[in-house]
């Protein structure tokens, strides 16, 4: 039966009006003259007779195209006579289907298709898509439309469910699709690089989508992709991953970008692709900085061996090497950071390998010093005034600054840090070294929203009385002035809190008269305006004296307070022996010698000695030097820096036992009774934040808060302890 060419004529019109009046007759009828189920009946009858008849034989020898042809105008005629026959016995689906619980008279239509035609030619018909679908994956043309309508054919068999289009169609499908991609791929890994491999990968995957945008089942996408998937890539994950030359290291190292991007999209397609990808994006990045690390440790080692054979002293803190690693660092932290967030979609599992991998060589030995003291002693290069041969603006200093925080996240001695850093900035405060108090605070804030509030209190507190210092002085004049005090020398004093400060090497030299007396006056002022409840402690490693003296002219010289009592000496004698300057002095012999080898050895030579020598010896006798030039009228002789790396580690050491105690007894104090296992972990877990507690050290301060009576062992159970209150 054919579509009607236009509208239905007016003779048409009332020959179906007269149908549907007898079609109603012969159902409203009382029994035995209702119709009704004779009717039902006959109109299957009918429709499977006539497909029997003219629809199976159209179909019987046909393959390919010409059976999809067929087929589907075969099925366009077939479904417009239906609905036209289920018009004409509409009275039948309004009444008897429904009040029977039968099928609609359209179900009955598509019911006897699909037992009298579908059930007969769907293994040829699938075959002849399949043979379609592999020649358009191959690149040839076909007939989207035909495919799309040869397969509305398995959708709409199933009344509303995609029963017949899953078991046969869909299934013969994904099966066909893995056998076509398993043997593409293996040949493909055989010829192509891994960056050629995956692109080819993803023009495949982009294929399927729009072949299931063309003519598929939206619900055939997820299954189809999905074994793509499998067979393009996770079947040949790790030899991809892995590959020499072009694998995933490979591009790392060639820094291969828009490569690395497509990995990361197509492996995370897979279930745990991503895993192989960041375990070697780890182990590249790992190696990478360990070699840095081996590079810095044989320069820095190199360099104390050519300093010890010049017998040099090397600098306080880090030398160049361990602050070139640190700029490594930096920019390899930048670089592999950047490829996590641009490349590798911020991806927790690639942050977690970035993490661990910096945390592997980030807390190696560097020579002689760790990697945080390397990092205190860089960021104090970079705010020390004049102390890089750089010229970097305080934007770059900034930028370095603000990237070198971030890289002390991966630190585990952060404890180590920020007393290497406390030094140094006490240094810097004292010496009037100090390039920008800017700066200074910014590091501050920065390390404090890192490491928290504890981590960097004290450093603020020296900020803290450094700011306050010109104050006190302010004050100290006009008390001078309201007393009517005059002092012999102008005094600048710098008050200090004990707690915040690092422990100073004590050293009480016989100071000069005039020096005496200012700072006799000054004292009176504090312990006046502190109702001598506050003690004052003179410290004089630290302080600057401001000392005229006159050579081939008048020079300003800045020295320490034991240089200029030793340089006071001289004032009335031209030459005097060791044994005299240190009884005139009252320095010890250490501190004596390391001050007179500024005064002697150093680049400006102040006194000369005798007899000629690089040490400092008891029997030596030291002269002023009468030869002594300089083109500068300002000069700043400098002390040779004390070696501090050592006092550190053992503060450091100090404030980790007091630490691990607090911890312990805190932990016990919760939670009253605990399993020894338990409370290592629990106390490795607190302390962690700080510094990386060694479990040696952790069970030795449980031993000592034993015998000190906070812990006791259960008479029972030894392994668990009890808090004693």
């Amino acid at each position: 039966m054919g579509k009607p060419d236009g509208p239905i004529k007016l003779e048409e019109g009332w020959a179906m009006m007269e149908v549907d009046t007898n079609i109603y007759n012969m159902c409203t009828q009382k029994l035995p003259y209702d119709h009704s189920e004779q009717l039902y009946a006959r109109y299957r009858t009918s429709l499977q007779n006539y497909i029997e008849e003219c629809v199976v034989p159209s179909l019987k020898d046909l393959k390919g195209v010409s059976l999809l042809r067929t087929l589907c105008r075969r099925w366009q005629n077939h479904t417009l006579m239906v609905r036209w026959m289920s018009r004409i016995f509409s009275y039948l689906d309004r009444y008897y289907v429904q009040r029977h619980n039968l099928n609609s008279m359209n179900e009955v239509g598509l019911l006897v298709w699909k037992e009298v035609v579908h059930e007969v030619i769907k293994s040829r018909v699938t075959d002849a898509i399949l043979e379609l679908v592999e020649r358009e994956r191959d690149g040839e043309a076909v007939d989207c439309p035909l495919l799309k309508n040869s397969l509305a054919t398995y959708q709409e068999v199933g009344m509303g469910l995609l029963d017949a289009y899953e078991k046969d169609f869909e299934a013969a499908l994904l099966q066909t699709t893995a056998k076509y991609y398993k043997r593409k791929s293996a040949g493909w890994l055989e010829t192509y690089s891994t960056p050629e491999f995956l692109s080819m990968a993803e023009a495949c995957l982009k294929a399927e989508e729009n072949r299931v945008d063309a003519y598929l089942h939206v619900s055939t996408r997820t299954k189809l992709l999905s074994t793509t998937e499998t067979e393009l890539l996770k079947e040949h994950s790790l030899s991809l991953l892995e590959k020499e030359g072009s694998g995933c290291a490979a591009l790392l190292r060639d820094g291969k970008k828009e490569d690395l991007a497509r990995m990361f999209r197509l492996f995370g397609r897979i279930p745990k692709g991503l895993e192989p990808m960041a375990a070697i994006f780890k182990d590249f990045v790992e190696s990478e900085g360990m070699s840095h690390v081996r590079a810095a440790t044989e320069a820095a080692v190199s360099k104390q061996a050519k300093e010890k054979d010049a017998g040099k002293a090397g600098k306080d803190g880090a030398a160049a090497p361990e602050h070139q690693f640190i700029r490594v660092a930096i920019d390899l932290h930048d670089t592999y950071s950047d490829y996590v967030v641009s490349y590798f979609g911020s991806a927790s599992l690639f942050h977690k390998a970035l993490k661990e991998a910096f945390e592997t060589f980030c807390n190696k030995q560097i020579g002689r010093a760790t990697v945080a003291e390397a990092m205190a002693s860089f960021c104090d290069s970079l705010l020390r005034k004049g102390s890089t041969s750089e010229k970097l603006t305080d934007d770059e200093v900034e930028s370095l600054l603000d990237r070198v925080v971030k890289l002390l996240a991966y630190v585990s001695d952060k404890d180590l840090f920020a007393e290497f850093y406390r030094t140094k900035l006490s240094k810097r405060l004292l010496g009037t070294h100090m390039a920008s108090e800017e700066l200074e605070k910014g590091v501050l804030i920065r390390l404090k929203q890192q490491c928290g509030t504890q981590f960097t209190s004290r450093m603020e507190g020296m900020v803290h009385d450094l700011a306050h210092a010109k104050d006190k002085m302010e004050e100290f004049v006009r008390w001078q002035k309201k007393r009517g005090v005059t002092l012999p020398v102008e005094l600048n004093a710098t008050v200090l809190t004990v707690g915040f400060w690092p422990t100073f090497k004590k050293i009480e030299p016989t100071l000069p008269e005039e020096m005496l007396m200012a700072m006799n006056q000054f004292t009176q002022f504090h312990e006046a305006i502190n109702n001598g409840s506050r003690r004052l402690t003179w410290h004089h490693t630290h302080g600057n004296v401001l000392v005229r003296a006159t050579y081939d002219k008048t020079y300003e010289l800045v020295v320490t307070p034991t240089q200029a009592t030793i340089l006071a000496l001289f004032n009335d004698a031209t030459s005097l022996k060791y044994v005299e300057i240190q009884e005139a002095t009252n320095i010890d012999s250490d501190d004596l010698e390391r001050t007179l080898a500024s005064l002697v050895f150093a680049k400006h030579k102040l006194l000369s000695k005798e007899p000629m020598g690089r040490t400092i010896n008891s029997t030596d006798t030291f002269a002023y030097n009468a030869g002594f030039k300089d083109r500068m009228r300002r000069i700043r002789v400098a002390l040779p820096p004390l070696e501090d790396r050592r006092k550190v580690k053992e503060d450091v050491g100090k404030d980790r036992v007091h630490i691990i105690q607090a911890t312990i007894v805190r932990i016990m104090k919760s939670r009253r009774v605990m399993k020894h296992q338990e409370l290592l972990v629990e106390v490795v877990g607190q302390t962690q934040k700080m510094f990386a507690a060694d479990v040696k050290l952790v069970k030795k301060q449980i031993e000592s808060l034993i015998e000190r009576e906070f812990l006791e062992r259960d008479e029972k159970d030894t392994a668990m302890y009890k808090y004693v209150a």
